[in-house]
């Protein structure tokens, strides 16, 4: 279901190359099942299609999704950020301009990293279709195709993950992370559980969301890098960066950040306190494409691997994360791409996006490979 667009009012600038106005509508996709992380619980999937248009009639379409239970922003909040601040900052400017964008919205609104991100993608869509070139080009290249999908199982029944976990697996996908964070003990038994029902060749990665503390999850932790745990990811309060490092230190388990990692100066002190083996960008996490480089960069830089994630997201989103996940050396952990998988419809990209075997292909074709 789609609500009618709200529309930014166009400014008088001349020429056709500048940007004339922005609109957003909200698309909403049940979920299969409900998705339910240890911060709350989803039943459908809520999107914001932000569509970027120049004078000359040229478009760019882009995505954002809030995930309250994630992010705390709203719907409602992040939609008003772009109206109301966003669209103004953008309508006039060069839409080839991605970095003077950037600049403008953050002038115009600090913070609002999920609302910028939707802008962003936008604008990437726009200049690769001005261009002819696929976002990635944009991004630096295409080192890889086809990008490895990792499976990601909701909160249930330890009998519930586990067989969705091997059925994934049997399906071709290499990488399985389960939900986890309520309780360290309980989540031993998780991975136990699941590691039996996976494939010795299978990772496995379980995501605590935040949800313990040092003191009485270490014992535990080391419990399940004994299981045959592969990644543990943001076991810690998104502040104890010190906490993380420490458990690093002690765990015989790749540490990845999620939480803690949400910008690129984030990233800088993640290094600077080695609290970190994997960080996990996600771009509307970190407020776009643009943004996403340079927490890349500063990853690569410093021999730290990435994981391409997502919150999720329906379609164009996921094809923007896609191609970031193209164009990294450096992202060579499954990426968390499954959004358009968990609903029921896909209402935004559904034969662009598609898995075989636990791999999704690279759009070639110009912009994000979507066909709005």
């Amino acid at each position: 279901m789609t609500v009618a667009p709200n529309r930014a009012v166009p400014s008088r600038v001349p020429g056709d190359d500048r940007i004339a106005a922005v609109t957003t509508r909200v698309v909403r996709a049940p979920y299969r099942r409900p998705f339910e992380i240890s911060s709350g619980t989803s039943t459908e999937l809520i999107s914001l299609v932000v569509e970027i248009e120049t004078a000359g009639g040229a478009r760019g379409i882009g995505e954002t999704s809030p995930m309250t239970a994630y992010t705390g922003e709203t719907l409602a909040g992040v939609n008003a950020a772009i109206q109301e601040h966003l669209a103004p900052a953008l309508v006039g400017r060069d839409p080839l301009d991605r970095a003077g964008a950037h600049l403008a919205m953050d002038a115009a609104l600090r913070g609002q990293h999920v609302a910028k991100a939707g802008a962003d993608i936008a604008l990437f869509d726009l200049a690769g279709r001005l261009a002819g070139w696929p976002v990635h080009a944009l991004l630096g290249g295409r080192v890889r195709d086809r990008v490895p999908i990792a499976w990601v199982v909701g909160l249930g029944t330890l009998d519930e993950m586990a067989a969705e976990a091997a059925e994934y697996a049997a399906r071709g996908f290499r990488h399985i992370k389960v939900k986890g964070g309520h309780d360290p003990e309980r989540d031993l038994e998780l991975v136990r559980a699941v590691r039996a029902a996976l494939p010795a060749d299978a990772e496995l990665c379980l995501d605590a969301n935040e949800g313990y503390d040092t003191t009485t999850a270490l014992p535990t932790l080391a419990k399940m890098a004994d299981a045959g745990l592969s990644l543990l990811e943001q076991p810690l309060p998104h502040w104890d960066i010190a906490g993380l490092a420490r458990l690093r230190e002690r765990l015989d388990v790749r540490v990845m950040v999620d939480e803690s990692m949400q910008s690129a100066p984030d990233a800088l002190e993640i290094v600077r306190r080695g609290a970190a083996d994997v960080i996990n960008i996600k771009i509307l996490k970190v407020g776009g494409l643009h943004r996403a480089l340079q927490v890349a960069a500063i990853a690569e830089a410093a021999g730290l691997a990435v994981k391409i994630g997502s919150m999720p997201e329906l379609g164009v989103a996921t094809l923007a994360a896609l191609h970031l996940a193209a164009a990294l050396p450096g992202a060579t952990v499954p990426a968390d791409l499954v959004g358009p998988l968990l609903v029921r419809e896909e209402p935004l990209a559904p034969t662009a996006f598609a898995v075989a075997d636990g791999w999704v292909r690279v759009p070639t074709v110009p912009g994000l490979g979507h066909d709005l």
